[in-house]
């Protein structure tokens, strides 16, 4: 039998990068007005595959809106391959729910075309999850296709001395970490092995002659597929007459025009037996280290912390208050929900969320941004309406102000939650809004405390009364602009249950509630409650004991300052370079608030760092010198570095948490928060995309770079048997573990894009004011990690809360919307399904153990479902296995 040659047309297309969106954007309509033109005057066009992104067909609409016929019709032709996901994302750098939406849409948004390619496709993602097995299985693909991750490497064939592959073939199996298999596809000869195919004999010849080697270099089988197009590539319009020339040379093969779908079939049906099988995440760990381009986890931060906050506004306020509502409603805003989901995976490409595109790119990345928030706002707005209108105040005494908390997280929580509760109000009506602004303020000046629904008192800080302008917007009526009066509640909530609300009222008191045992002491030195005991050092670092093991881990929260003369891909420090720390400058201390309740003290530090790097660096980026051999370093000029870090203890809380402002004046470095923990270890974990990954702290011996970056999204680890260290974050996705300190990165500032040619981005250099969230949490055995897992989660969700009236309703004061217990089950979704009227929830297991997972809700019955949300096969049991991801279908009996 002839060896088989599968020539599969495409264009990878990067929405945007070195260019901005729409240069791209008007480069795809050519594109796709060429490929149409060819698919209606040349027959023997087999087909284009249409890079695995369901959005370029809206991108060529929006243009082309007369072409929607012929691209319907191209599609059911089978001319075009689509799906099946809606953007080529970057999925370490994206929330777990993100990569499962990008799946669901994109499946929906294919199948209103025709038939998606069952393909799982990362053609260029910088690194692949470990979860993708499972993940896949659960969107019914079976097969995957990557170009980064694994040996041999990529485009270029890389294959270092005395190295034994993880997969001796292109073709190989890909397990999850919960067991799960599916077959996995290599682009070892990288997506572009079959570009630009000649049609004239001589140089076919030799096109052909290289590019059958290579491919057969890696081949399992004797099916090898030649991938015809790269980065933005025009269709090659006479790829049919290349074909035929093809096998005119080669009698030996048949070279045909396919797809995928022809391919997968046939390379499946003819695996050997000693296909290898890879397992875990792909990060290119086996390599030199400097391509694994994990540090575009540190490139324009600000992008990190902006996706933070929005995934978690839709993910983990919106889609629950609206799914809580619907009982009341029974309307569900699926498509305001899906246009603020696509308005945020918009900003998702790998080339968009990584930061390693041109200036243009990103600054059209925050309105996107902005814009998915105020959608996933207004759900949240509309859904607390209806929930606050329904709910029975009655048991609080006439001429209270009723307030409401709720926790949308998906587990416990205590903490101290700020709410602005209103005491009077004039409207614009009542006359000039500066004579109703002075009527409230010089009003008299109560005293107030905070009661929950049984009458019983509530621990509280209460503000002065300020006043301020505000406004309602009725559904039935004008907007209402006022002057009012109000305070800002801090209100302690303990062990307030998942998916839950609590009801409060402020009161009129007789005096003021005095201060009991304050948390600050020693002038500001010392912060203390029942669980940490919190010491600030002369030279401005911390030493933190945890009173429930004796541990005191010393030095923690030292800045680390370093140059970098790289790029926005890849962090190199300059040779001979050193770090610049914290502990070696003055720092000041003011205590910013101090009651029974909370602690807060800020600790000032003006570090003296260099401007940026010397001029040999410009030289260097202007002449293309690879970064790796770049000889520039860091200037003489020294500059401010003014950094000011707020340090918060609550009474009940296990972690500390920091608030570090910088005024970035700066360029080329690099600052980090620094850790130890005084922890020795071989491994360490982190969360990943529905995983808590267990990473090796060394390096192969291959391993060339003298860093080693790493992806997270809530927290890092380090633990032995008897102590442990969780350092948890908000949008900061890059650390370090170096020996037994875990490193924060804060920011990363660099001048230039890099890859493949000089693109100056000064925008990277992220002058100005910046501000980092993160904290430190303590653990004793093992066991107990898990519970520091889920409160650094639940820390990225903001609590939410409305003042009320008093006033008779249906919903009780206090209740829990659904129970969602696990032990190491980490819940990421609360939804209702747009394909069946059903709520969706949907967790993961945080352990290598099986767990019991216990989903409750009154009236309700239970079933499994997929990532699609389709039912599965298989009987809903409460065990969970290890690494498992379970999403439960709850319909009403």
């Amino acid at each position: 039998m002839k060896k088989q040659v599968y020539i599969i047309s495409h264009s990878h297309w990067d929405r945007e990068w070195y260019m901005p969106y729409e240069q791209h954007h008007m480069r795809l309509v050519e594109l796709m007005d060429d490929l149409l033109a060819l698919i209606e005057t040349d027959p023997a066009f087999h087909s284009f595959h249409l890079d695995g992104q369901t959005i370029i067909l809206d991108d060529y609409l929006e243009v082309r809106p007369e072409k929607r016929a012929a691209v319907q019709k191209a599609i059911q032709d089978g001319k075009l391959q689509i799906g099946p996901f809606y953007i080529l994302q970057d999925d370490f750098l994206i929330s777990a729910e993100s990569n499962t939406r990008n799946m669901l849409i994109g499946m929906a948004e294919s199948k209103k075309w025709g038939t998606p390619v069952m393909l799982g496709y990362f053609p260029d993602t910088f690194g692949n999850m470990g979860q993708t097995p499972q993940m896949m299985l659960q969107a019914n693909l079976e097969s995957t296709a990557f170009g980064r991750g694994v040996k041999p490497i990529g485009f270029d064939n890389e294959v270092l001395p005395d190295d034994q592959f993880i997969s001796q073939y292109s073709e190989m199996h890909w397990e999850g970490p919960d067991g799960s298999q599916i077959f996995g596809l290599l682009f070892a000869n990288w997506y572009s092995n079959g570009n630009e195919i000649p049609a004239e004999r001589t140089a076919a010849k030799a096109f052909w002659d290289q590019k059958l080697a290579d491919v057969e270099k890696f081949g399992a089988t004797n099916h090898y597929l030649m991938m015809n197009g790269v980065d933005h590539q025009p269709v090659q319009k006479d790829i049919t007459a290349a074909i035929r020339l093809a096998n005119e040379l080669y009698p030996e093969y048949e070279f045909k025009h396919a797809s995928f779908t022809e391919y997968l079939a046939a390379v499946k049906e003819d695996l050997p037996s000693d296909l290898g099988t890879i397992t875990g995440e792909l990060t290119s760990q086996e390599t030199d280290g400097w391509y694994t381009l994990a540090n575009t986890a540190s490139a324009r931060v600000y992008l990190k912390q902006w996706n933070t906050r929005v995934s978690r506004q839709l993910e983990n306020v919106a889609e629950p208050l609206a799914t809580m509502a619907y009982d009341l409603t029974k309307a569900y805003p699926h498509d305001v929900l899906d246009h603020g989901w696509k308005t945020l995976m918009q900003n998702h490409p790998h080339d968009s969320i990584c930061g390693c595109s041109v200036d243009e790119v990103h600054r059209e990345m925050m309105p996107r941004f902005e814009k998915a928030n105020e959608i996933g706002k207004y759900v949240a707005e509309e859904a607390l309406r209806h929930l606050t209108a329904a709910i029975d105040t009655t048991d609080f005494p006439e001429g209270s102000r009723p307030f409401i908390v709720f926790n949308t997280a998906g587990t416990p929580r205590s903490g101290l939650v700020s709410v602005t509760v209103e005491l009077a109000r004039k409207t614009f009506r009542e006359g000039l809004p500066s004579k109703l602004y002075h009527e409230l303020k010089d009003a008299p000046k109560g005293h107030y405390q905070v009661i929950d629904a049984k009458g019983q008192p509530v621990a509280a800080t209460i503000s002065e009364e300020e006043v301020l302008f505000d406004y309602e917007l009725p559904k039935d009526a004008f907007r209402i602009p006022f002057m009012k009066r109000f305070v800002t509640v801090q209100v302690a909530v303990e062990e307030m249950a998942e998916f839950s609300w609590e009801t409060f009222a402020l009161v009129e008191a007789d005096v003021a509630v005095e201060t009991k045992d304050a948390i600050v002491k020693e002038d500001g030195r010392q912060l203390v409650n029942a669980h940490l005991t919190i010491d600030i050092a002369d030279n401005g670092s911390l030493a933190v004991t945890n009173q429930q093991t004796g541990d005191t881990f010393e030095n923690l929260l030292v800045f680390e300052n370093v140059g970098d003369i790289a790029n926005e891909y890849i962090f190199k420090q300059p040779e001979g370079d050193q770090a610049i720390l914290s502990t070696t400058f003055p720092h000041q201390i003011k205590v910013i608030e101090n009651t029974d309740l909370v602690g807060v003290v800020e600790i000032s530090q003006t570090l003296m760092i260099p401007s940026a790097a010397d001029e040999q660096l410009a030289e260097e980026q202007k002449a293309v010198v690879d970064f790796r051999f770049r000889k520039a370093k860091r200037n003489q000029e020294l500059v401010p570095f003014t950094m000011t870090t707020q340090v918060r203890l609550e009474r009940d809380s296990q972690r500390v948490a920091f608030k570090t402002t910088v005024n970035n004046q700066s360029k080329d470095h690099r600052l980090r928060a620094l850790f130890p923990t005084g922890i020795h270890v071989d491994f360490h974990e982190a969360d990943s995309i529905y995983e808590v990954v267990k990473r090796p702290n060394q390096v192969s011996t291959h391993w060339e770079n003298p860093t080693n970056p790493q992806h997270q999204h809530a927290f890092a680890n380090l633990h032995d048997s008897h102590k442990g260290v969780t350092v948890s974050n908000f949008g900061l996705n890059e650390y370090e573990i170096v020996d037994d300190t875990i490193c924060l990165t804060l920011l990363r500032c660099t001048g230039e894009l890099g890859d493949w040619g000089y693109f100056p981005t000064p925008e990277a250099q992220c002058l100005g004011e910046h501000t980092f969230e993160y904290g430190v949490a303590f653990h004793g055995a093992p066991e107990e990690r898990y519970e520091t897992y889920k409160q650094a989660q639940a820390a990225q969700i903001p609590w939410t809360t409305a003042q009320m009236h008093r006033q008779a309703g249906t919903l009780a004061p206090r209740a829990q919307y659904i129970q969602a217990q696990g032990e190491t089950m980490a819940i990421t979704a609360l939804k209702r399904s747009r394909y069946q009227d059903k709520i969706v929830l949907r967790g993961y297991n945080l352990a290598d153990q099986e767990t019991v997972f216990a989903v409750t809700k009154d009236h309700t019955t239970a079933e499994l479902l997929n990532l699609l949300e389709e039912p599965m096969e298989g009987r809903l049991t409460p065990a969970i296995k290890p690494y498992e991801i379970r999403t439960i279908g709850l319909k009403e009996m």
